[in-house]
């Protein structure tokens, strides 16, 4: 008698206990991510110390610790600490929706305009000297916004095709960054246009705990409605056709994890500015370890993309005596990475 079956379900249960080790591991590199961020700076703060200033805070308890080293902590290393994180876990949980939903490993969060849109949105704001909390929010809209223009060209010209929509993001892309460089153009150049530019490369240094929990509620339901979808998201990665012939309503399915999607990205730039390479890489290297099934696939893009972006947010403000910016070490690490990521995957692209 055939044991194909029983081998099937030892082998499912052997790659979900995988996943499952996986994921676990992740998330204690993440916790010691935290620790390591929180302590290490231009004020050192040692791990007991940290955590006990964590406790009083949370319970109420009154120490003898320095008032500096908690304003530290508080004030400037948790805000970005966990708003890097959450940043990194919006876009690489962004980019591996792309990428299956266009059956696409190229796809990245931008694809459709949502960083062109968000950096026009906080150019106009930075023009008119608006706080930050405006330049944030004139960010989060002018990303909708550009993702908005993109969905209604095929909507318009009466296709559903993905291809339609992705050169609807191409279109919307190049527009908005022409508009960009009109706003660059006009810009004072000793001020406004070095604030443009500086916000364009990506920083944590300005965020706050309000800002952060303003986008959070977004990319909490967002992140959760991707992860309860992501079986289908294994149904739409197949292609439309298929999904059709099992009985998938491709359009709306689409739909919602494009709008979750790009309310993970638009919230991600709103609080950093724009970073490129985190939804593109994370999710290959989460795929490496995971597989291609989307229900393993996401939490561990998640983690990875919040472990990485805390790391290398810790590299910028500890290396040299001025911040570097995100944009430039995410880069360095993220070119070569996926060059040699496309160099493993030679015999698959052929």
């Amino acid at each position: 008698m055939s044991k194909t079956p029983d081998n099937h379900q030892d082998a499912y249960k052997n790659l979900k206990l995988k996943a499952w080790y996986v994921n676990l591991s992740l998330f204690i590199l993440l916790l010691c991510g935290f620790l390591l961020a929180l302590c290490i700076g231009k004020y050192p703060v040692t791990v007991p110390e940290a955590l006990q200033i964590i406790a009083g805070r949370l319970f109420g308890i009154q120490g003898d610790w320095p008032r500096m080293t908690e304003n530290v902590i508080f004030g400037l290393r948790l805000p970005r600490i966990l708003a890097s994180i959450c940043c990194g876990a919006a876009l690489a949980i962004s980019g591996a929706t792309y990428q299956s939903t266009f059956k696409n490993p190229l796809v990245s969060p931008d694809l459709l305009g949502v960083s062109s849109g968000a950096c026009i949105g906080a150019a106009i704001a930075i023009l008119m000297s608006l706080p930050f909390a405006y330049i944030q929010l004139f960010a989060f809209c002018g990303g909708l916004l550009a993702v908005f223009l993109t969905i209604s060209i095929p909507y318009l010209m009466r296709s559903d095709s993905n291809i339609m929509l992705v050169l609807s993001g191409i279109i919307v892309g190049g527009l908005m960054s022409s508009m960009l460089g009109f706003l660059k153009y006009i810009a004072d150049p000793t001020t406004k246009l070095a604030d443009i530019t500086y916000w364009q490369m990506g920083s944590f240094s300005y965020v706050a705990i309000p800002s952060l929990l303003s986008v959070l509620p977004a990319m909490i339901i967002s992140a959760v409605v991707l992860i309860a979808l992501s079986w289908r998201l294994n149904i739409l990665s197949m292609g439309e056709n298929e999904a059709k012939t099992l009985g998938a309503n491709v359009t709306a399915l689409r739909n919602i994890c494009i709008v979750s999607a790009t309310l993970l990205t638009a919230s991600a730039v709103c609080l950093s500015g724009t970073i490129g390479w985190v939804g593109l890489v994370i999710p290959h290297l989460a795929r490496m370890l995971t597989g291609p099934d989307n229900r393993k696939l996401l939490p561990a893009a998640c983690i990875m993309g919040g472990l990485f972006l805390l790391l290398v947010d810790t590299v910028t403000r500890t290396v040299g005596t001025a911040e570097v910016p995100i944009s430039i070490l995410t880069g360095v690490i993220g070119a070569p990475f996926y060059a040699w990521l496309l160099y493993r995957q030679r015999t698959k692209l052929k």
